[in-house]
């Protein structure tokens, strides 16, 4: 393969690489914007529930509302069969509309019931399926960010390695000068020491209190003392 071929593949590849970074980075915001939309879809959905149990306990409240109209006027027919047949003949077919209106009522009930128990269901899977789809996404950027972090790392490696060594080097010759001036300030506080040392001797043998050369006389003296 020629070099020009080669340069045209390295350009072609190059092109394909950013193309697919772009289609990747624009997917993952078309993921965030419709995780947005269903959670905004979601929220809808929990507003038409709550409407839903509030029918639900309507038309709760209308079959035991029957339940006991039934109840009173079947006390009443009991109470009107031994004293008024026609009365009672009349409480019965109270009863008989009052149940048709029940069996109604329960019908409704039972839709109702059964369109908030689906409903409730697939809202449950719905913010599982997204929770999940969430955490996916949210993976993907974290991976993401870290792999960029350890490409800048490792494209810095060789030249950081580099100078790296440099820097340790011109600490150590540092280190070896500073340890150098301590030795020298050392020596300089020795013979300092020294020197003051000597002139008080010096002092003090003038002055005939300590030190200084003896004379043969003295030496005999002492000699001869003993």
């Amino acid at each position: 393969m020629s070099v020009w071929s080669k340069l045209v593949t390295a350009i072609k590849g190059g092109v394909t690489e950013a193309a697919e970074a772009v289609a990747d980075n624009q997917a993952i915001r078309i993921l965030e914007q419709e995780i947005r939309d269903a959670k905004e879809e979601l929220r809808k959905s929990d507003h038409a529930r709550t409407q839903i149990l509030a029918k639900c306990k309507l038309a709760q409240q209308k079959v035991d509302a029957l339940d006991a109209s039934i109840a009173e006027y079947e006390e009443h027919v009991r109470k009107a069969i031994d004293t008024d047949r026609q009365l009672a003949l009349d409480c019965a077919q109270k009863v008989s509309e009052l149940k048709e209106q029940r069996e109604a009522e329960a019908q409704y009930l039972a839709q109702f019931q059964q369109s908030e128990k689906q409903l409730a269901q697939n809202i449950t899977q719905a913010k599982s399926n997204l929770r999940r789809l969430e955490q996916q996404v949210d993976m993907v950027k974290a991976t993401e960010s870290v792999q960029k972090a350890q490409v800048a790392v490792s494209s810095r490696h060789m030249g950081a390695n580099s100078k790296m060594k440099t820097a340790t080097e011109s600490l150590q010759r540092i280190q070896e000068k500073q340890k150098l001036r301590d030795a020298e300030l050392q020596a300089a506080e020795e013979l300092a020491a020294d020197e003051s040392t000597d002139d008080l001797e010096k002092r003090l043998a003038q002055a005939g209190i300590k030190g200084g050369k003896s004379s043969a006389e003295d030496e005999l003296s002492r000699i001869l003392g003993k």
